[in-house]
């Protein structure tokens, strides 16, 4: 893990901590998160911290990384996670700036019946404003 580009360790750290308070330092202000639950890129550190923290309650109990590649300005990682029963597959894709802020975050999930959990419960962290 030492030869990690900073970012990608930081995303790690926030991960493993479940602190959603770690995403300031670690978020561009121009940030944009991408998912297959929202149809429009969500532009800004505000959105995207919103929705990386509701993840980190739905996904965090499960998650785990099983594989990751990465170069000195983006990471690919493959992750699992249970749902209430329900098996989540997917990839997070990073991208980061010269100063090791993030300036991107795309998620890809499968099947259809995990994303279909994954944009229930994610619905209910937002409406609920835990994110």
């Amino acid at each position: 893990m030492s030869d990690q580009p900073a970012a990608l360790r930081r995303w790690h750290a926030v991960v493993t901590a479940k602190d959603p308070g770690l995403l300031s330092e670690l978020l561009a202000d121009e940030v944009v998160f991408q998912s297959p639950a929202v149809f429009a890129p969500q532009e800004g550190k505000a959105l995207t911290t919103g929705y990386l923290s509701a993840a980190l309650n739905v996904l965090g109990p499960t998650l785990r990384y099983v594989s990751q590649w990465h170069d000195q300005s983006s990471a690919v990682l493959e992750f699992e996670a249970d749902l209430d029963g329900v098996y989540v597959q997917g990839v997070d894709i990073l991208r980061w700036n010269a100063e090791e802020k993030l300036v991107s975050f795309t998620v890809m999930v499968r099947p259809l019946r995990g994303l279909q959990k994954l944009v229930e419960l994610m619905a209910a962290q937002l409406s609920a404003g835990h994110a």
